[in-house]
């Protein structure tokens, strides 16, 4: 696995990164969750061996890049979604071609795989236009196909899928999950939370620098209160309803506009509903809106933003 130990790094008076422990296992997608500047892409930087941690230690399947940078480099590739990652005066077959070579990767074994790569990522037809007539979706396209060249055993994807097509962000996601399926380890980092729900079995959050919180996207829900809620608009909202719906769950809101709100683990919808009919309450509309991580990940960081606060 990809391991780290009180991995930090400072940028002068700027610490960006401290002290996280992660682990990435082989055969699992593991995401990396935060606001903005929480130190997401330095992490991936300093595991790609491109930044030196200021202090702490990193293994890369056994492997220390600092010390065996070269080793590590052969058994892990990066994909950054925004970032120019391939050159735009080569063609995209030329550009596998190159990268192949920087990995000694043997001539009959890399010809076949550009061929494979070029058509995993739906640019068989435009391999031998150069890159600076790519559209931006393509030229992601072509990065995805570098960053698999090597065959790595560890893929770290920051952001893989921004500027993509619907379409095309789909297919990369079956492609990471068969990744994840044949062995290899990923760690993904994606303002997208849906696809981090659909590909993450573990997920670390992190804020500031520092770890703030780690299991699966329903378990960190679960640990910051993030559950379904249901809205019952009530037409005739009166206190004996309301004394009701309290009575039924003390967790009970009562919102502006006759609105009869309760968060639970369980699916309550229907009693509260019918607590609120035998009340003598007339519908005017029922909502359930479900957790997400983006409900998780704002309630981690206001917790930390208060001093009394307490992280799971």
């Amino acid at each position: 696995m990809i391991e780290t130990v009180n991995l930090r790094k400072q940028f002068g008076a700027k610490v960006a990164v401290d002290g996280l422990n992660l682990a990435i296992p082989n055969g699992r997608v593991t995401g990396l969750l935060g606001l903005n500047g929480a130190g997401k892409t330095t992490t991936i930087k300093i595991l790609a061996t491109l930044l030196r941690q200021t202090s702490g230690s990193v293994s890369v399947g056994g492997l220390d890049p600092i010390r065996q940078p070269h080793a590590v480099r052969r058994r892990i590739n990066l994909i950054a979604g925004g970032e120019r990652m391939v050159y735009a005066r080569m063609t995209g077959r030329e550009n596998l071609w190159y990268f192949g070579q920087l990995y000694d990767i043997p001539t009959k074994v890399l010809r076949p795989r550009i061929a494979e790569l070029l058509d995993l990522v739906g640019l068989s037809d435009a391999a031998g236009t150069r890159v600076e007539q790519y559209s931006r979706g393509m030229t992601q396209r072509l990065s995805i196909a570098r960053g698999l060249v090597n065959d790595p055993d560890y893929l770290l994807l920051d952001e893989p899928t921004l500027g993509l097509d619907a379409p095309i962000a789909r297919d990369l996601r079956r492609v990471v999950a068969g990744l994840a399926e044949r062995g290899k380890g990923v760690l993904l980092t994606s303002h997208y939370l849906a696809e981090v729900e659909q590909l993450c079995e573990h997920v670390y959050v992190i804020g500031e620098g520092r770890h703030l919180a780690e299991g699966t996207p329903a378990e960190l829900m679960a640990q910051t209160g993030c559950y379904r809620t249901v809205r019952v608009t009530v037409t005739n909202l009166s206190p004996e309803i309301e004394s009701a719906a309290l009575a039924f769950d003390p967790g009970v809101r009562l919102a502006p506009g006759g609105v009869v709100e309760l968060s639970h683990p369980d699916d309550l919808a229907g009693a509260l509903t019918t607590t609120i009919i035998e009340a003598g309450g007339a519908l005017g509309g029922l909502e359930i809106a479900e957790p997400s991580l983006e409900d998780a990940i704002l309630a981690l960081n206001d917790r930390t933003a208060r001093p009394e606060a307490v992280v799971a």
